[in-house]
C-alpha cells in the first residue's frame, strides 16, 4: 500500500527591524534638566509651606482663673400681711391698719419712705366643705356635703430694697414683733445683691487672663525649649458668684443672692503662640 505524505508550509510575517535608540540632543536634556530644577523648586517651597504652617501650630492652651471676696450692697426684702372677716370691707380696712402699722415700724428703723414699696391687695373668699352622715334604715350609711362660708382673706406684700444692709437686714428679724400687736405679718429672706457687678466682671475676666499668661509662662519654663508669644486666642468662660468660701460650680454659672458675703470666681480658657 502507497502512503501520500502531504507537506504543508506556512509563511511567516517579516519581523520588523529593531530601531536604533534615539538620541535625545541637546535640546531634550535641556528640558530634563528644566523639569527637574522646576520638579524640585516645587517640592522646597511646599516643604517650606509645610514648615511655615507647623510653626503656626506650635501653640500651649491654659486655663487661668481669678478669685474676689465681695460684700453685698444692696439688699431687697419682702413681709407678707393678712387680715380676715366675714365682711370684705371689714376685712381690708383691717388689713390697711396692719400695713400701716409695718410701714410705720419700718421707718422707726431708719429705712426711708421712698425705699418701701406696698405692692396690690388680693382678695380670696374662704370656704370649706362640710360633711354630714346619717344611718339609714337597713344600717346604710348616707353622707352628705355642702359649701359653706368662711370670710374673706386679704392679703398685701410689702417690699424693701436698699443700699443700708445692715438696717434692713436688722429690720427683717425684728418685724416679727408686730405680731405681739395682732398682726398676721411673715418675713421672707433677704435677698442680697451687688451693684458694681457689671464693672467686677470686666476687672475679674482681665485678671484670669494675666493668669493664664502666668501659668503658660510658667510651664514653659519648666519644660524648656520655647517661649511664649503673643496671644492667639481667648474664650471667657463661666463666672460663679458664690456664698464666702464655696467652690460650687455648674454649666450655667452660679448666682448667690442668699448671702451677704460671696466670692466671684471667673475662668478664661487661652491660647498662646509658641517662640
Amino acid at each position: 500500500m502507497e502512503k501520500n505524505t502531504e507537506v504543508r508550509s506556512e509563511v511567516l510575517p517579516p519581523v520588523p527591524a529593531r530601531r536604533p535608540p534615539m538620541s535625545l540632543g541637546f535640546v531634550g536634556v535641556l528640558g530634563l534638566a528644566a523639569a527637574a530644577i522646576a520638579s524640585t523648586s516645587i517640592a522646597a517651597n511646599t516643604w517650606k509651606s509645610v514648615r511655615g504652617r507647623v510653626a503656626t501650630q506650635r501653640t500651649i492652651e491654659v486655663t487661668g482663673s481669678a478669685k474676689k471676696r465681695i460684700t453685698s450692697d444692696t439688699i431687697a426684702w419682702s413681709a407678707s400681711i393678712s387680715a380676715t372677716d366675714l365682711d370684705r370691707t371689714a376685712a381690708y380696712k383691717k388689713l390697711r391698719t396692719n400695713a400701716e402699722a409695718t410701714v410705720a415700724f419700718l421707718q422707726a428703723q431708719g429705712i426711708k419712705a421712698e425705699e418701701i414699696s406696698p405692692q396690690s391687695v388680693t382678695f380670696n373668699r374662704q370656704t370649706h366643705n362640710e360633711v354630714t352622715r346619717k344611718v339609714l334604715p337597713g344600717g346604710k350609711e348616707e353622707a352628705t356635703s355642702r359649701e359653706v362660708f368662711d370670710g374673706y382673706a386679704v392679703d398685701q406684700t410689702i417690699t424693701v430694697r436698699s443700699h443700708d444692709v445692715d438696717k434692713v437686714e436688722r429690720a427683717s428679724r425684728e418685724v416679727t414683733s408686730l405680731l405681739e400687736q395682732g398682726i398676721t405679718i411673715e418675713s421672707q429672706a433677704p435677698l442680697y445683691f451687688y451693684s458694681k457687678l457689671g464693672e467686677l466682671k470686666l476687672e475679674m475676666l482681665a485678671a484670669a487672663g494675666k493668669d493664664a499668661r502666668s501659668r503658660a509662662d510658667n510651664i514653659l519654663k519648666s519644660a524648656g525649649g520655647a517661649s511664649i508669644g503673643k496671644l492667639v486666642v481667648a474664650d471667657m468662660g463661666i463666672i460663679n458668684i458664690n456664698p464666702a468660701n464655696s467652690s460650687s460650680t455648674s454649666e450655667e454659672g452660679n448666682n448667690d443672692v442668699s448671702s451677704m458675703e460671696k466670692d466671684i470666681i471667673t475662668i478664661v480658657h487661652a491660647t498662646f503662640e509658641l517662640e
